[in-house]
Parts: structure tokens; sequence; C-alpha cells
């Protein structure tokens, strides 16, 4: 890893339109952020992106799945090919594919995930509807370190919002997407500080174990546990 004083070199894969990643784009623009983005790489050519990240000056690959013989081939190459930008964490900002733990095992306690539930609830895709068939009344996002466990890993922090009665899961959604974009940077913000680390199955905060998963506030800052 980088000096604790070099800012934090972030690679992030995203499948998709890439809203956490131009979020995490407009926060590095902000002198005080500590991280810069080495890279984005995407399993979708086409990805909205990758077009984002072209647009900031951001190195991209993409890489299509189709074109290997299994999955643990193709996260073999991807992984080689981000451990060529020497990132200090990736960051999984809705990259919708399973990673194979043989590739994944050398960055356990270097790569996050941004999850769109209240974990250990709702694991997996569908999340929305699901909080909506139990009849929750409180929904949220969950950053974690990504082991080989499906959305399983060792939770840093969450944030939540009210479901409103006539809510729907499309209206969740979109109401949610602000709440995961300051989650996540606040995330990323804290590991830039070198304040989060994870040792075994424990995340330790400012050297501290982590008894809970920290919670953003309405102001946007962590709720710090005495």
């Amino acid at each position: 890893m980088t000096s604790t004083n070099d800012p934090l070199r972030i690679a992030v894969l995203a499948s998709g339109r890439g809203s956490n990643l131009k979020a995490l784009i407009d926060a590095r623009r902000d002198s005080k952020s500590r991280f810069e983005i080495v890279l984005v790489a995407s399993d979708k050519a086409h990805a909205p992106a990758l077009r984002s990240a072209e647009e900031a000056g951001v190195p991209t690959v993409a890489l299509d799945p189709m074109g290997y013989p299994d999955r643990a081939s193709f996260d073999a190459d991807l992984f080689a090919r981000i451990a060529e930008y020497t990132p200090d964490l990736v960051v999984l900002a809705g990259f919708m594919r399973i990673l194979d733990p043989a590739a994944l095992a050398p960055w356990i306690g270097r790569a996050i995930n941004i999850h769109p539930s209240l974990l250990p609830k709702y694991r997996g895709l569908r999340t929305h509807e699901r909080a909506l068939a139990n009849g929750d009344t409180t929904h949220g996002a969950s950053v974690h370190f990504v082991t080989s466990e499906l959305d399983g890993g060792p939770v840093i922090a969450q944030v939540e919002m009210p479901i409103g009665g006539d809510d729907t899961a499309a209206v969740i959604a979109a109401r949610l997407l602000p709440y995961e974009h300051r989650l996540l940077v606040a995330c990323v913000g804290l590991i830039a500080e070198r304040r989060i680390a994870l040792e075994g199955d424990v995340i330790r905060h400012d050297g501290r174990p982590l008894a809970a998963p920290l919670k953003l506030n309405s102001e946007g800052a962590f709720d710090i546990p005495a």
C-alpha cells in the first residue's frame, strides 16, 4: 500500500450506469479528498460507467465474459489487469457479478462493495421488492468488505431511510441513490484516511474493533461510537 501521506489509489468495478462511480469522481474534485481513481473496469463494453470515467480522464478496461471458458478465467484476467494499476482499494460499485474466490483471495481487506439493503437483510438482488414484501418501514444501504460469501463480508457502515406507505420499488430505488452516493464517498474517505482496516474478520476503526456498523447521519457524517 502507498504511504499514509499519499492519496489512496482506487480501482472501481461497475456494470451499469455508474452513478456511484460518478459520485466518487465528483468527490475526487474536492481538494480535501485523499483518494484518486486509477482505473474503472467493467464486464460490459457499453456500460455508461466507462463513458463517465473516460470523460473524467480515468483509464478504463472492458472485458467480455463470453470470451473466457469460465468465470474463474475471466476473474483471474480481470484482477490481473487491475493489479497493473497498483490500486490500494478495489470498489465494487454496481458490479453485477459474483467473484471467483481464488481471484478475490489476494484482495480480501482491500475490496469493498456498496449494497442496497441494511445487511444482513436482503443479500443478492431485488432488495427493494423484498423490503416492501416484508412490510419494512426502514430501508437503506450498506458498504462492506468483499469476501467469497455473497454480500456477506463485514459491514463497515450503513445509511437508513424511511419507506413510505405508497412507495414502490422504483420510488425506493430512486430515493435511495443519493444516500448510497454519500455513504460510499464517506466510507472511501475513511479508508483513505487510514481509519478503517480489516484484520481477519474484525473491522478496526481508529485502531479499535468496530462492534457495529457505523451509521451515516442526516448531516452526511458518521455517528462515531464512544
